[in-house]
């Protein structure tokens, strides 16, 4: 019996020696990936598929009750915020990640954007790509101080990049791992604190309701007019109506945008227009490194399933034990 693969994440599978791997197992691969289609055309082949490998679209309720073949959900990624666990638990389903395999990826975009706003690299570009010459002094991290909201996996690997870049790192976080920021010298600060200490804050924190405008604009008064935010999290975590005020007020120097609430964003929103910002589009994890990562941990996941095992990285396992 053929086993369908029905994807919206387009990386999966793709690089590195996963293409051969696929080929190796004769699963059908269905790829929803088709972006003029609010779920990347995933409903036209739900019903179909033994295994969905979720990227960014929602996997909603709807979702699951349209497979009736489904057998798992499997998150190309590690935030499941786009993944209704409590529908698929409810219709029986398990649902996995793939916890630290991109984590590098991000860390590494997030000292890329800071050195971005630091040094003016996108205007630099700009100004000689169209003919101009505009040298404008930035600053050096080296010295400054690096706040990171969510100090997990991608959070300590960023602290450990930006310690080796001389910045002294703070952090703030929920459950923090105390060993760890006692061993790099990492001190643990409420977010009020944080936002006002530092001269970069690095989000690295789940979406969701209950992270719904964390970044809100009493908040973001309370930053340096020197300092910079990047978010690397979810679109949900900023209040970006506050954000560009913020900016083009002259009450923050900029921001970098890896993640929109609506993807790809509506670029009529006043951020789009301020120079002092840079925007990618949500593509933290996109290494060919961290994507061979994900996939090979889906891959083992789903053998693991047809195989009758139990695969470690299930994240409701109590549907395994009914």
């Amino acid at each position: 019996m053929s086993i369908v693969v029905a994807t919206t994440s387009p990386g999966f599978g793709r690089h590195g020696r996963l293409p051969g791997l696929l080929e190796e197992t004769g699963w059908e691969i269905i790829r929803c990936v088709d972006n003029t289609l609010p779920d990347g055309g995933l409903s036209r082949h739900i019903d179909r598929a033994d295994f969905l490998v979720a990227g960014l679209i929602p996997v909603t309720a709807a979702t699951v009750s349209a497979a009736p073949k489904l057998r798992a959900v499997l998150k190309h990624g590690v935030g499941i915020d786009s993944v209704d666990v409590a529908a698929c638990t409810a219709r029986g389903l398990p649902v996995t990640n793939t916890p630290a395999a991109n984590s590098n990826a991000v860390a590494e975009l997030a000292v890329g954007l800071m050195f971005s706003l630091a040094r003016n690299i996108p205007h630099g570009h700009m100004s000689v790509v169209s003919g101009g010459w505009d040298r404008r002094p930035g600053v050096e991290v080296s010295g400054k101080v690096l706040g990171i909201v969510g100090l997990g996996n991608i959070g300590k690997l960023l602290a450990r990049k930006a310690i080796g870049l001389g910045m002294t790192v703070v952090a703030s976080d929920l459950y923090p791992d105390r060993a760890f920021m006692a061993e790099h010298g990492i001190e643990l600060l409420d977010l009020d604190a944080l936002l006002a200490r530092s001269d970069y804050v690095s989000l690295h924190v789940f979406g969701g309701t209950g992270n719904a405008a964390l970044i809100s604009a009493d908040r973001l008064a309370l930053m340096k007019p020197t300092a910079c935010l990047l978010n690397l999290a979810r679109g949900e975590v900023v209040d970006n109506d506050a954000l560009a005020a913020s900016i083009a007020g002259g009450r923050l120097r900029g921001a970098a945008i890896n993640a929109f609430v609506t993807e790809p964003p509506d670029i009529s929103h006043p951020l789009f227009k301020l120079q002092n910002v840079v925007f990618t589009p949500h593509s933290g994890a996109d290494s060919l490194e961290a994507f061979e990562n994900m996939g090979r941990m889906v891959i083992d996941d789903i053998k693991d399933f047809v195989a009758g095992k139990r695969p470690s990285r299930v994240l409701n396992p109590e549907v395994l034990d009914r």
